[in-house]
């Protein structure tokens, strides 16, 4: 039977302080406040050095509070509850709760680990008042084996984490470490806040505004979809021959590891997808800017990528995947209530609303090479594992997690979009691809026979409106939500424009009236859209036109002038 016990440390870090949010605070607060605790927070088990006994670990946690701002920031609430600023406190204290679990081997304890971790995620964070990491502290015979912790992440990021990581196995090992030369968050606020933090954040929300009104605004269309993403698959796939292999395609192309994998994966997406123009969302970009691989806080900013896949070989896409990083990755520093704001807008003016479907996570350049050999070694080649469901809100999230030596990667997939057997073989797949690529050009129109991946299932009315697939059914379901039983309707399509024919109640409505009721029921239905058109008739569908109207001469935020 288990034991536990709560331990206190205070702490005392010598600086304090206040000012504005960093743009990643900001975006991570609202996040936080929109989503439940399991989709935000982020959980981990960290490794314990051996022989580092309870004291160390606790001195080892104390230290990392005293030299890391971003640790010791709470956020006060401002007016109508949203933080105005942050806050750093010189001094204080957090628990760590202490779970002596007995005589469990290793991989028990590992599993013993995770669920401590699983179950602490539910619960959320206050901002205000809240140490950013809970830790959970697993001993075995009163020594530290293994430790749990979740993270907030409105104080680290998942690069964040994994410094944080190497400074505690070198701290608990009893080791001393230079004093931190990393920025912290009120100068990241500072340097955001200057002349040139604005123009960058401005020429951000620019590239964001032009890939919202031109690219996709979904990239899978599947008949599977039956609302929004929730919960995910996650597998882990380690392979030390496929990294041979991203090497030798590396060197032969001259592009990056990740960019290979980047390109590699692009292709499998716009294959499986039927969709050549993707739009992928990528984290830890902002890692890449100068001085920032080091910072200790949040830099959780999606970099927006608009890849065109539809080129002859995966070298060729290699090319075109790494000019759309460049391009994300510079502006990848916003405004986040000023997106959400063009998000919406550009749902009205376009009848789609974005969908956050590919999400790409490269943490191959911040976790250490020390913490991934520590692993246990794989049992084949490749070795995929299967873990838990997770809370996570898109289509298929894609971490790249090492590249040398061992590739090392997850796939989260939604089982709207991919089963469990779907998402093995698109993981294998992509091992496939990269091996081709170690010898020469692959041309991408052979990717399916290369692979064995097929395109995703569309069954019904599908047309291609405004660059995205779009299921008329759920067109005419997403009318009849929001119109209601009494309205008859009738879908037309023509020169790629969709017009809506409606009679009944809504006769007495403005078209205007109409298109804004059906944007707002347009979240979670990606495979739907709001009519290009409406047409109001009397009497029958045949029966002389009432109104007519596209619904979108409504003004929104004139961002010409406000990104000029």
């Amino acid at each position: 039977m288990t034991r536990s016990r709560r331990i206190t440390v205070r702490y005392n870090g010598g600086t304090s302080g206040s000012g504005p949010l960093t743009l990643g605070q900001d975006n991570m607060i609202r996040c936080i406040r929109r989503d439940d605790p399991e989709q935000i927070n982020k959980q981990a088990v960290w490794p314990v050095p051996e022989g580092a006994d309870l004291a160390a670990a606790l001195a080892a946690l104390r230290t990392l509070a005293e030299r890391h701002e971003s640790l010791r920031t709470v956020f006060p609430p401002g007016p109508g509850g949203f933080p105005g600023w942050q806050e750093v406190r010189a001094e204080g204290e957090f628990t760590v709760t202490v779970v002596e679990a007995g005589p469990l081997d290793d991989l028990a304890l590992d599993a013993f680990a995770d669920e401590l971790a699983r179950v602490d995620i539910a619960g959320a964070f206050d901002l205000a008042e809240d140490f950013p990491l809970r830790f959970t502290l697993v001993t075995r015979e009163e020594l530290p084996v293994r430790m749990a912790v979740v993270v907030c992440h409105s104080g680290a990021d998942g690069a964040s984490t994994a410094l944080l990581v190497q400074e505690w196995l070198a701290l608990a090992a009893g080791k001393e470490l230079p004093p931190s030369t990393a920025r912290t968050p009120l100068e990241v606020a500072a340097a955001e806040g200057s002349a040139l933090g604005r123009r960058r954040a401005k020429a951000s929300l620019r590239h964001w505004e032009r890939v919202l009104r031109t690219s996709p605004q979904a990239v899978f269309a599947d008949s599977r979809i039956s609302g929004p993403p929730d919960t995910v698959s996650t597998l882990i796939l380690r392979s030390r021959a496929a990294a041979r292999d991203l090497e030798a395609a590396s060197r032969r192309t001259g592009a990056t590891p990740s960019t290979v994998l980047l390109a590699a994966f692009a292709a499998l997406v716009a294959h499986r997808a039927d969709q050549p123009d993707l739009v992928i969302a990528a984290l830890s970009a902002n890692r890449h800017r100068p001085g920032m691989a080091d910072y200790i806080g949040t830099l959780a900013q999606d970099a927006f990528l608009s890849v065109d896949a539809g080129a002859t070989d995966l070298d060729e896409l290699i090319g075109r995947a790494k000019a759309a990083s460049l391009a994300g990755y510079w502006h990848s520093t916003f405004d986040a209530e000023q997106v959400w704001r063009m998000i919406d807008d550009i749902a009205h003016l376009r009848g789609s609303r974005y969908a956050r479907h590919v999400v790409v996570n490269d943490l191959s350049l911040t976790i250490p090479e020390s913490a991934a050999e520590a692993r246990p070694p794989a049992q084949s080649d490749p070795e995929i594992t299967w873990f838990p469901d997770e809370r996570v809100p898109t289509r298929l999230m894609f971490n790249i997690l090492r590249v040398g030596g061992s590739l090392e990667i997850a796939m989260l997939t939604c089982p709207q979009v991919f089963d469990r057997a779907e998402t093995e073989q698109f993981a294998r797949g992509l091992l496939t691809v990269v091996r081709a690529a170690a010898d020469g050009p692959v041309p991408l129109a052979g990717i399916g026979a290369l692979t064995g991946i097929e395109p995703g299932v569309r069954k019904g009315d599908w047309q291609v409106l405004d660059g995205s697939w779009i299921d008329l059914d759920a067109v005419r379901d997403l009318l009849a939500s929001v119109l209601g039983p009494a309205v008859d309707l009738r879908l037309e399509t023509a020169g790629g424009r969709l017009t809506a024919h409606l009679v009944g109640d809504a006769a007495a409505l403005d078209p205007v009236a109409v298109h804004r009721a059906v944007v707002a029921a347009l979240p979670g239905r990606d495979t739907a859209m709001a009519p290009h058109h409406y047409v109001l008739h009397q009497g029958d569908l045949g029966g002389p036109v009432a109104v007519r109207g596209s619904g979108r001469d409504e003004a929104v935020t004139d961002w010409a002038t406000l990104l000029a």
